[in-house]
């Protein structure tokens, strides 16, 4: 759970370390981190939330005639960023709500949204919602003007061991940076792809976890350009090779104890652990389009690369978009394999807080699990287990969410509304866009 810090913690950390501006961190609807920065003379009014931003330039916020919106910092995620400004002064930093000017949670930050769910989650008797992240990235070189190419910094594989070469080194940073303010990293290592790797940190409860993927997003990306490096968190930035994906493990608490949890069931889950699960998988369809929400996202989503393709579940097999770890009870969880590190946390985690909640209530039993490999497997087959295709393209995705009642109430009208919106216009986009395999293919027609 969230530690306990307090404006005089603050008002302390800020003189010992020398803090001389304060970021205040916010989350727009496409999960891309914003900020305002502010020299440390205005302390005082930022933990008095009395710090305000126009927030019409906002992507998903208000129109321009009701732009004022006011940060509400949240003071247990205060940290000293281990890097300075010019004049060798730290950089502090706080997470924050978005609110209106006379004091109401904005429903259109998603980060309150997300807190909305889980107040109604606690109604049903849950006191949390514990998530594990696993987002995966690339890292790749810069040319000499200082941006991004292709070119990889290595050629290896799926935890091979390396000692020096610049990926190492760089990932090794990371994990000193994200320690140095406070992550508990568990594990570190090369994934399948060129330049592709993983750094997993310690689970904990949903609003804690999505704060801290944008925290560690930010980390990833300022250590990178140390090492003259590129980081990318695109779903599936290389043809040919693995994509990003960012798995998501999930498990509800009750009474202190893991609600999905039972030793006498089958994989040892709990009654509640299947309602819920089925409740992802009806609502799989539309969840996707919030888990894997751009058009190169489904670029990744295809056969022959681990990532699922088909609404279904397991134990130990990987192909089904939901598997069941082996673990012991505290760690007894779902890991949904779907989503991909573009998503905005907030929304994903509200958007399968929402369906599994909703399981629970109606508390129906899901489909059988699958025991062999579903790429292997005949259409047929398919059909006849019931096992149903995700989205192929963000267009089918967003399809299926305009058609879910469920998930769109899981994010509110105005966050709903944003995001169909900010879909529909990246669709329009792609759609209209001639590339180079095209030209190749049909100039000569």
């Amino acid at each position: 759970m969230a530690k306990t810090i307090t404006a005089d913690d603050i008002r302390q950390s800020v003189a010992d370390n020398d803090v001389r501006f304060l970021r205040l961190a916010f989350t727009d609807i496409n999960g891309t981190s914003k900020a305002v920065e502010v020299p440390n003379s205005q302390l005082e009014k930022v933990l008095s939330n009395d710090i305000r931003f126009d927030g019409s330039s906002i992507d998903g916020f208000v129109r321009l005639e009701e732009s004022d919106m006011v940060l509400y910092p949240d003071f247990s995620t205060w940290a000293v960023l281990p890097w300075t400004d010019s004049q060798g002064g730290k950089i502090g930093r706080l997470i924050c709500s978005v609110h209106t000017t006379d004091g109401k949670p904005f429903a259109g930050d998603p980060r309150n949204n997300l807190k909305r769910v889980v107040e109604e989650m606690k109604t049903m008797g849950f006191s949390a919602f514990d998530i594990g992240f696993e987002a995966e990235f690339h890292l790749l070189k810069l040319d000499e003007n200082g941006d991004w190419t292709t070119q990889v910094p290595d050629h290896a594989s799926y935890f091979d061991m390396t000692s020096n070469d610049e990926s190492a080194s760089c990932r090794r940073e990371i994990v000193e940076t994200l320690e140095s303010i406070g992550f508990e990293v568990e594990a570190a290592h090369h994934e399948v792809g060129d330049g592709q790797q993983e750094i997993d940190f310690k689970f904990d409860d949903a609003l804690t976890t999505a704060d801290r993927v944008q925290t560690f997003k930010m980390v990833v990306r300022e250590v990178a350009r140390k090492h003259n490096l590129f980081a990318t968190f695109m779903a599936k930035p290389l043809q040919g090779q693995a994509g990003n994906g960012m798995h998501t493990n999930m498990s509800l608490f009750k009474d202190g104890k893991n609600a999905f949890y039972d030793k006498n069931n089958e994989y040892h889950l709990s009654n509640t652990a299947l309602y819920f699960l089925n409740g992802i998988l009806t609502h799989a369809r539309a969840i996707t389009a919030i888990g894997n929400p751009t058009v190169n996202s489904y670029k990744r989503l295809i056969p022959g690369f681990e990532a699922p393709v088909y609404i279904s579940w397991a134990s130990k097999n990987r192909s089904p978009m939901i598997r069941i770890p082996s673990a012991e009870e505290i760690n007894t969880r779902l890991e949904m394999r779907s989503a991909d590190p573009t998503a905005n946390p907030y929304l994903l985690l509200a958007a399968c807080l929402t369906a599994g909640l909703d399981g629970i209530k109606k508390q129906e039993m899901p489909m059988d699990p699958i025991t062999s490999n579903l790429f292997e497997m005949s259409e047929e087959k398919r059909e006849e287990l019931g096992i149903k295709p995700l989205p192929a393209t963000l267009h089918s995705a967003l399809k299926a969410f305009k058609a879910d009642k469920l998930i769109q109430d899981a994010l509110g009208d105005h966050l709903s509304s944003s995001f169909i919106s900010s879909k529909e216009l990246e669709w329009a986009q792609y759609t209209q866009t001639v590339s180079d395999w095209e030209r190749n293919k049909y100039m000569g027609y």
